[in-house]
């Protein structure tokens, strides 16, 4: 229950920010022209699609798509979204509150992760509709769509976990958005740096760690344990990260 309290208490302080409310307009509008664009592509394309056997339909050329494009802009808001999670509680003195009251800190760093997922997957449900309103004037291969909108979710959550380990580090929110933002870039690329490496045990392994090498497969409906648990892992080792900072502080109180 405590958890719980965090998080809708996380989740409501993100609702009133007219921080939170501008990144969710000015990305629903990002979403909804390439949305449109791949749309009207699609549309043109029909009579060379009528000629081409087993063609793309829409969920092929437009959701996942959209969903490949929407990871690269989640992967640049997530950052502004948690930097102020911890960081801003430490930066305004407010932290302290949450050590005296009757909480562990995994409630704390739980409550706080959850409340951010909530943000974020309220995000991504807004960016959902858009493809799946296409099922009223055509046919969705929903499988894949499924396979694509859980791998965005796996993604983006692995991104709010961490943010919230960066923003446990610093008293200064824009340190951790830098932060956060450096990390995810990294653990991105690496997929292509993996092309660059000789040895094939390196490679393998830098493809493994390539947050871009797992999302792409769920993106494409080849739903695998190993991506899930990957994304799985990647979150709760930086929520255990947090946990442990947020513990060494109180220690030090």
């Amino acid at each position: 229950m405590n958890i719980l309290t965090i998080a809708s208490r996380e989740l409501r302080s993100l609702f009133l920010s007219p921080l939170a409310w501008s990144i969710l307009g000015v990305v629903q509008f990002i979403f909804a022209y390439i949305f449109l664009a791949q749309l009207n592509t699609f549309i043109q394309i029909q009579p060379q699609l009528a000629n081409i056997e087993n063609a793309p339909g829409a969920t092929e050329f437009i959701a996942a798509p959209l969903f490949a494009t929407s990871a690269i802009i989640f992967m640049l808001v997530t950052p502004l979204i948690t930097m102020r999670v911890i960081a801003g509680e430490r930066a305004n003195k407010s932290l302290a509150l949450l050590f005296s009251a009757p909480l562990s800190m995994t409630d704390i760093i739980m409550g706080k992760f959850l409340g951010v997922v909530g943000f974020l997957v309220c995000m991504a449900a807004m960016l959902a509709l858009m493809p799946l309103s296409l099922g009223f004037g055509g046919s969705l291969d929903y499988g894949l769509f499924f396979s694509a909108w859980l791998g965005l979710i796996l993604l983006v959550s692995s991104f709010a976990a961490i943010g919230v380990y960066m923003s446990s580090l610093t008293t200064q929110p824009t340190v951790a958005a830098i932060s956060t933002f450096g990390i995810l870039l990294m653990l991105w690329i690496l997929d292509w740096s993996s092309g660059k490496v000789a040895d094939a045990n390196a490679s393998g392994a830098l493809e493994y760690v390539s947050m871009l090498r797992h999302f792409e497969a769920m993106s494409k409906g080849l739903f695998s344990s190993a991506d899930f648990i990957y994304f799985i892992l990647v979150s709760a080792t930086f929520l255990i990260l947090s946990v442990r900072r947020l513990d060494g502080d109180r220690l030090q109180r």
